[in-house]
């Protein structure tokens, strides 16, 4: 099993990195173009996970509605690239900001749900729970993908770039510090219901690795992003790799309760030893309002 995850996380790893740097060092003075058909295709495939999990035990929410939803909340927080096509910023004084931008498109979503359902009424029962899982969907996916968008067009190319590769880099070597200390030091149990492997060991395991990655990232790596000094303090790469990681660890044990409840082991079985697109990106749909919260508060650069 051990093989087979290392050999899918090469997989992955080596045409991400590929992109993220093509997206930095050869934007044409456009950050994100580069990432916007992956990420595109990313909360696609994972919308596509989510559906599959519902119809386990039989809820058919308007998937049409959940897959728009979720679109237009990823193309909305592209906002910034679409300005850029343009020649002009995204508007610093804009009406709506980002986050507003946001709760504009998801409020559009509500009634588009409740629209899915109208159209295919025929008798009562199920209509409620459709509408609840749908724009439950939504908001999992939709919304909390944004926060990794938006975190992209945070500031300059360089910055921004810093910052949602900071989420990844925390959230990702917070799981293999998990998995690793779990495996070796593992004896009392986090989750044994929801997730059996997991022990209170490896989480402590995979925050104390996340902390050193943070350090590491911000001290050495983060300058030579943006070609400065590095952006804060310990204390506050400390604090950040602490919060990113435990919003990481919960967005990983959100999962496996929905897995759970909808009595699936996996949200997908593509790639062998790590699961579905869902399984991968877990820990970063929790972890990237908070990341994005962090950087808005200050945290990274106290």
């Amino acid at each position: 099993m051990l093989r087979w995850r290392l050999l899918g996380a090469v997989v992955i790893l080596i045409p991400l990195l590929a992109l993220i740097y093509a997206d930095f060092a050869y934007n044409f003075g456009h950050p994100g173009i580069w990432l916007l058909l992956p990420a595109v295709a990313a909360i696609v495939l994972a919308t596509e996970e989510v559906l599959a999990l519902f119809k386990n035990q039989h809820h058919r929410p308007a998937a049409w509605t959940i897959y728009t939803g979720v679109l237009l909340l990823a193309l909305a927080a592209c906002a910034p690239l679409y300005y850029s096509f343009l020649g002009r910023e995204y508007p610093p004084d804009c009406p709506l900001g980002r986050l507003g931008l946001t709760l504009s498109v998801f409020a559009l979503c509500v009634p588009l749900a409740f629209v899915g359902e109208m159209l295919r009424y025929q008798q009562p029962g199920g209509v409620i729970v459709n509408v609840a899982l749908a724009l439950f969907a939504i908001a999992y996916l939709g919304v909390n993908y944004s926060f990794l968008i938006w975190l992209r067009f945070w500031e300059s190319n360089a910055v921004g770039m810093a910052a949602v590769v900071s989420v990844i880099w925390v959230v990702k070597f917070s799981d293999t510090g998990a998995y690793t200390v779990g495996k070796l030091l593992g004896r009392h149990k986090l989750t044994p219901l929801l997730s059996p492997n997991k022990t209170i060991e490896g989480a402590l395991g995979g925050i104390v690795v996340a902390c050193a990655a943070a350090y590491v990232y911000f001290q050495f790596i983060v300058p030579q992003i943006t070609g400065a000094s590095p952006l804060g303090t310990w204390r506050g790469w400390l604090a950040y790799a602490v919060l990113v990681t435990l919003a990481g660890m919960v967005g990983d044990l959100a999962e496996s309760l929905l897995k759970r409840d909808m009595q699936q082991k996996d949200s997908s079985s593509w790639l062998r030893g790590l699961g579905g697109i869902l399984d991968l990106m877990d820990s970063v749909l929790l972890a990237a309002p908070v990341a994005y919260l962090c950087w808005a508060l200050g945290v990274v650069k106290w």
